[in-house]
């Protein structure tokens, strides 16, 4: 345990703290601590998945990389959207 400790990168600290943040996210609305139409949810998605898809830039995995993508672009239209249906409000 304590050789994978010491073989961690700065980058693997870095998407591990996304995947962390990307969980809470999810843990929060199933807490109804947060809800999905909160802003607050797609800006946790998507900074939890710019700092997962920062790591792998250093591990590169392509199935890895296409989920964050996805996520990526997921929380953004989710953001846009947030601000359309404010706008019309």
């Amino acid at each position: 345990m304590a050789d994978f400790i010491t073989s961690l990168t700065l980058a693997d600290a870095i998407g591990s703290f996304g995947a962390l943040v990307v969980v809470a996210a999810y843990f929060a609305t199933q807490m109804r601590m947060m809800n999905s139409d909160d802003l607050a949810f797609p800006i946790l998605n998507l900074a939890g998945s710019i700092l997962i898809a920062y790591s792998l830039l250093e591990n590169f995995k392509l199935a890895s990389m296409l989920i964050e993508t996805f996520w990526i672009l997921i929380s953004l239209i989710g953001i846009v959207q947030f601000f359309r249906l404010r706008r019309t409000r």
